[in-house]
């Protein structure tokens, strides 16, 4: 069911002019090896890099990389930081099966690999740190906050921006009333990863174990462009660009309004390619009121989709009974209703983080699982909201909490997936 029109309103402008705020750094501990935490990274290339440096304060020990080109960047980076030259694996279940004593385990495989080797991890008591979005279906993400909790160890997905600085001074001025109730929120993303298509198949080359790849999914042969950089455009392995960037982008929404899954999900956007990912898509996640926060229906826009009432470029627009906030990764504009209206930043009150891995790292060290801004118990619920809306997108345009079923009342089988035999680990 499309969603109906958005009613017309005043065109934010003015976007240049956003008053930028500090980024929190991270910070990076040096210590003897021995005294390091022992960590083995699986997918060590593109985010993988950016995860390992991130943690590279720490004994980086094992690597596991199903491609033999991505593996041996990854034992170059940790080699240039000084560090012994690690241990590799090209299967992650032998590596989780073999390595007994490791603190932790970051995962920068694609989405489709989540939830497996997070799972597994999970069921060894190894903390994780695991990249967003925290899984490929639903299921799998409740799946992953019932075992962080079962586990006990730290847990942390990789939403870096929620531990800068902007964020928390948004977070501050939304829940001290600066634009009163709000009643709607639009998140505008211009990226698009669209339209997979599987080309001919063909031999995979040499430096790849492709079913290793493949993981879970249904076994299929070989062919360009999927590996390494367009998986995301494919439903077997991603779930597009809303899968890709609302992790980031609904998580200052989230975090603002303390927002868990929604009630009502509508979406339009092309039509359902049982391959691809859509060009474009728009969102509507209606929550329900609670406690002294009203209802509030958040919107997302991907592929060039936007309203009228978003700035050129990437932000959120908060709508509230009093005005609004125009936002970003690295910036915030409040806009209120009335000539005469002022309102003055409150003090802050959400501190610093030292950092992403850190609240990670930290956590694991001091036995505190709780603690990371991002544990599963945050961002489970923040992906199940994400995926909710790849499903009602397949499952016709909507999907609606049924109370007495306690579900969604789609096609249960857009909520999760059937691993390989073998894969059920």
């Amino acid at each position: 069911m499309p969603i109906p029109p958005i009613s017309r309103r005043r065109v934010l402008r003015g976007a240049a002019a956003l008053a930028t705020s500090s980024v929190a750094a991270p910070f990076i501990r040096t210590r003897p090896i021995r005294d390091r935490l022992k960590l083995a990274a699986i997918g060590v290339a593109n985010r993988g890099a950016a995860n390992v440096d991130g943690v590279l304060s720490q004994d980086v020990a094992v690597m596991c990389d199903v491609d033999s080109r991505m593996l041996e960047r990854g034992l170059a980076q940790v080699e240039a930081a000084g560090q012994k030259r690690p241990k590799t694996y090209v299967d992650w279940r032998e590596l989780l099966d073999q390595e007994k004593d490791l603190a932790g385990v970051v995962i920068s495989t694609p989405d489709h690999l989540h939830a497996p080797i997070a799972r597994a991890a999970l069921r060894r008591k190894i903390a994780v740190y695991c990249e967003k979005p925290l899984s490929r279906t639903v299921e799998e993400a409740q799946q992953l906050q019932d075992l962080a909790k079962s586990s006990g160890v730290a847990t942390q997905m990789g939403t870096q921006i929620h531990a800068t600085n902007n964020y928390r001074r948004v977070v501050e001025a939304i829940r001290a009333g600066a634009i009163g109730d709000v009643h709607t929120v639009h998140v505008v993303c211009r990226k698009s990863w669209s339209n997979g298509k599987f080309s001919e198949p063909k031999p995979a080359p040499a430096y790849l174990d492709w079913d290793l790849w493949l993981g879970p999914t249904p076994e299929r042969p070989y062919c360009d462009g999927v590996h390494p950089a367009n998986w995301r455009r494919f439903w077997a392995f991603g779930t597009g660009t809303v899968g890709d960037m609302a992790c980031h982008w609904v998580d200052l929404v989230h975090w603002a309004l303390d927002l868990k899954t929604p009630v009502a999900i509508e979406v339009e956007g092309p039509a359902v390619d049982p391959v691809g990912t859509p060009e474009w898509m728009h969102v509507k996640w209606s929550h329900a009121a609670e406690g002294a926060r009203k209802a509030v229906d958040v919107h997302w826009w991907d592929g060039g989709s936007a309203p009228e009432v978003a700035p050129p470029g990437d932000s959120h627009v908060f709508l509230g009974t009093r005005g609004r906030i125009v936002s970003n990764y690295s910036s915030m504009k409040v806009e209120l209703d009335g000539a005469d209206a002022t309102w003055e930043a409150p003090a802050p009150s959400i501190a610093n983080s030292p950092g992403h891995y850190v609240e990670w790292l930290d956590a694991i060290e001091k036995g505190t699982p709780s603690s990371p801004l991002c544990s599963f118990d945050y961002s489970g619920p923040l992906t199940q909201t994400v995926l909710l809306a790849t499903v009602a997108y397949r499952a016709g345009g909507q999907a609606r909490w049924d109370a007495g079923a306690g579900s969604f009342d789609v096609d249960p089988r857009l909520l999760g997936s059937e691993d390989r035999p073998g894969w059920d680990v």
